[in-house]
């Protein structure tokens, strides 16, 4: 029988000394429900939690694990570069190469600075905007979420989204006033935003597909619309592709789309696993960074030198032939089972996929930005779903406002798993709303 005592008994005492009992918090399920799992291991498609369940896992690690979890290549490779050392505020030849490896795949970075979290490279990134071009403003979409700096904490997604908080206490109201919002794939409220603001945005920050409001790919025109009209306003284009970074292709949804933004910032996979990101984009930009420049940017752990190797070898890795395939393969199968099993138990379900990532609604069709899933899709039925997958042993992201991810060890055999669950799931999610 599934239980989850171990679980319960963890969290209760964590709540004692760590703020909310996480580090994190989307992992306190308080978007769910419930106990958060506490997780004891990973390997390749799977996690155990205390109380010795395995699930199929869809978070990833929130989608670093691309690889599956503990690949070997990549274990062998951090063990053998940590016998050398573990950090050493210096610089190594391996950041070199790791920036060469990010350069070749995403020629748009043509200058590259290695830091710690995709907070960090979100908030470099706009700063160094701001310098570049003179100017204070800049613009987001309700529900991206580019991190926890003050000034993406405006109709932000994540976990913002999940707790309910549009905004965040500590945040000066002098910072968000310089954060303008429009939602996503509305090219007319853009156009009226930057009317508005005349020669006043820095920037326009986006996920070119948002990973954290539900998964939703920008509709056709709408990116290069946004590259127009940014150029046309002297203001920079960063990609945020931290999320979608050599997940959904090898570079990322600037290869697919074919759009050169002006900065792109990249977490998660890069990294491997490791607290690793980056920032870059042209030259002349990114020169503006001390020690070149009078825009100041530092961090003792960046370019770690474990982080960088279990980065360096992911990469080669997702480099193979066939790669991103296999991931594409697999995930649109995941994102059909969903829709399909969905259907036969008498619900509207709705997914989307690209590469490596996913995502579903409990709505008729497909939202196209953050105000339509708060509308028409039902996070009650997530909710409740969410729970009954676990109970079959699939691990989804514990919020109805986050992608879901796929790593290369995922196949046939979780394909089975997820469409036996799935099916239960939702048969289970059927008898609950008789």
């Amino acid at each position: 029988m599934y239980q989850t005592n171990e679980s319960k008994k963890l969290f209760f005492e964590a709540q004692k000394t760590l703020v909310g009992g996480v580090n994190s918090p989307v992992r306190a399920f308080k978007s769910v429900g419930g106990t958060p799992l506490f997780i004891k291991k990973t390997e390749g498609a799977y996690i155990w939690d205390e109380d010795n369940n395995k699930y199929v896992d869809f978070v990833g690690s929130w989608g670093p694990a691309i690889v599956g979890h503990t690949h070997p290549e990549v274990l062998e490779e951090i063990v053998k570069v940590a016998q050398n050392g573990f950090s050493f505020g210096a610089p190594t030849k391996r950041e070199t190469l790791l920036a060469e490896a990010i350069n070749n795949a995403l020629p748009s970075m043509e200058k590259i600075r290695l830091v710690s979290s995709g907070t960090e490279a979100c908030m470099s990134a706009i700063r160094v905007a701001r310098a570049f071009t003179g100017r204070s403003k800049i613009l987001k979409f309700t529900g991206c979420y580019h991190g926890h700096g003050d000034s993406f904490l405006v109709k932000a997604g994540s976990g913002v989204a999940t707790l309910g908080l549009p905004d965040s206490l500590g945040v000066p109201e002098s910072v968000a006033s310089n954060t303008l919002v429009v939602p996503f794939n509305d090219p007319g409220q853009l156009e009226e935003m930057f009317a508005r603001n005349k020669d006043q945005i820095a920037a326009v920050i986006v996920e070119p597909y948002i990973g954290n409001a539900g998964f939703i790919k920008a509709q056709p025109g709408f990116l290069p619309f946004l590259r127009k009209i940014t150029g046309e306003n002297g203001s920079l284009l960063i990609f945020d592709e931290v999320m979608t970074g050599f997940r959904v292709a090898f570079g990322g949804v600037q290869i697919l789309e074919k759009i050169t933004p002006d900065l792109t910032t990249l977490g998660k996979v890069i990294g491997g696993g490791f607290p690793l990101a980056a920032y870059g984009g042209k030259k002349e930009i990114m020169d503006m960074i001390a020690p070149l420049g009078p825009v100041y940017q530092a961090g003792t752990l960046s370019g770690n030198p474990i982080a960088v190797a279990a980065g360096q070898k992911t990469l080669e890795i997702l480099s193979r032939a066939g790669s991103y395939t296999h991931l594409s393969e697999v995930t649109q199968n995941i994102s059909s089972l969903l829709v399909e099993e969905g259907k036969n138990a008498g619900f509207k379900v709705v997914s989307d996929s690209a590469g490596g990532m996913f995502g579903f609604f409990f709505s008729a069709s497909l939202p196209k930005n953050f105000e339509e899933v708060k509308v028409q899709c039902s996070q009650e039925l997530f909710n409740t779903f969410f729970h009954a997958a676990l109970r079959e042993g699939i691990y989804l992201a514990p919020s109805a406002f986050e992608a879901c991810f796929v790593s290369l060890a995922h196949g046939s055999s979780e394909l089975l798993t997820c469409k036996n669950g799935f099916r239960k799931a939702f048969q289970a999610l059927a008898a609950n709303n008789q």
